[in-house]
């Protein structure tokens, strides 16, 4: 149409009405879906923003301000560990954790245990230390040469270890060494672990053990081995002392061991301290008193060290019969009973001066006190 006048000509002309929608549009059905496609549209971005929010959370620096131990009871479940976490000041939120844990699918490998949480860790720090079992480790030693007594006291006085050793273990079954544990280990779990040490260690010496020795089996090496190590604390005499007993042993000489008498009559507390052997000891009737009996004594009288055994499997080659101490700690070696008798001879000396300094000691301190003669070691 053309227009009726200039100013008509000037206004724009309406838009045409928009399409009138079709039945199938304004079908409840697909008005529904519609709905339901933009909430799960909605959704999904919520989800997504939540999930970036909470793995930042979770790679981020965690709250500690200084490192800080932290224990993990056996049996403790997912949500728990988290709670103690957030309420021990180690993560900020226990949600955050928990859903970083089962993100990656570790719910069943966190391992109870006492551990060290550095400064600022992140929650997948505090993960990656509980699954992988990064616990605090404590040690304790077993010196060479203690009892099996001695054994348990000293697993009793360990501040860390729990539960009670019922039964005292058999003598010279026990592998004396430093053995690392967790908190939370039992004093039995220990004892096991040194008798599992022992036999594995026995077994490779055994195998490896010259031919002609006079043990017929590996506990009796073990009991030849409990006495070179309770006649000798120096590693490079072990070997020289074990030849000794060798030789003795093949030639049917009592072994004339001195800690044998202290073992067969105090048993496993022979020595928790110094004693001096007496000679009423010497003559008391002992069925571990190698001056009395013929060969080994029925066990052993302590838990020989790896080095001990290896000595006894692979002892010195040579012909020495008798030693006596130097008085330094070591000790003085013979082939004949009349070399050794001056090394004794040497040795009673050397008691003599330490008698005679006691005393003059004693005396300026005002002090009294008694010294028993101890007994030579293998003399014939």
């Amino acid at each position: 149409m053309s227009p009726r006048s200039p100013r008509e000509a000037l206004q724009p002309e309406p838009a045409p009405p928009p399409p009138t929608a079709s039945r199938r549009a304004r079908n409840r059905f697909v008005v529904f879906l519609s709905g339901v496609f933009t909430f799960l549209m909605l959704a999904v971005i919520a989800i997504g923003a939540v999930l970036f929010i909470g793995n930042h959370q979770f790679e981020s620096d965690g709250p500690l301000e200084t490192a800080q131990t932290i224990t993990i009871p056996r049996g403790q479940g997912l949500m728990a560990i988290a709670r103690q976490l957030e309420r021990e000041g180690i993560i900020d939120q226990a949600w955050v954790f928990m859903g970083g844990i089962a993100a990656n699918k570790a719910q069943d490998d966190l391992k109870f245990g006492e551990y060290l949480i550095p400064e600022n860790a992140s929650m997948r720090d505090v993960m990656d230390i509980l699954v992988e079992g990064k616990a605090i480790l404590y040690q304790v030693t077993v010196p060479e040469g203690y009892t099996s007594e001695q054994v348990v006291a000293r697993l009793n006085a360990d501040p860390v270890l729990i539960g009670e050793i019922k039964e005292i273990p058999a003598e010279g079954t026990l592998l004396p060494e430093t053995y690392s544990f967790d908190r939370g280990t039992t004093r039995t779990q220990m004892i096991e672990r040194m008798r599992h040490a022992q036999n594995r260690v026995l077994e490779d010496i055994w195998e490896r053990r010259i031919e002609g020795l006079p043990v017929a089996s590996p506990e009796e090496l073990v009991v030849l081995a409990s006495i070179v190590e309770k006649e000798t604390g120096k590693a490079d005499e072990r070997p020289r002392v074990a030849g000794v007993f060798i030789n003795r042993l093949n030639r049917r000489m009592r072994l004339q061991s001195d800690p044998t008498i202290l073992y067969g009559l105090y048993g496993g507390k022979a020595f928790f301290e110094p004693r001096t052997i007496t000679r009423s000891e010497l003559n008391a009737p002992n069925n571990f008193n190698t001056y009395q009996i013929d060969g080994l004594p029925p066990t052993a009288i302590a838990n020989p060290g790896r080095a001990a055994m290896e000595a006894v499997a692979n002892p010195s080659r040579t012909d020495e019969l008798f030693f006596v101490a130097d008085g330094t700690g070591g000790h003085l070696f013979a082939e004949t009973l009349d070399e050794h008798n001056r090394n004794v001879a040497r040795w009673r000396q050397v008691e003599r001066e330490r008698r005679e300094a006691a005393a003059n000691a004693a005396e300026e301190q005002e002090e009294s006190g008694n010294v028993l003669d101890g007994v030579d070691l293998k003399t014939e």
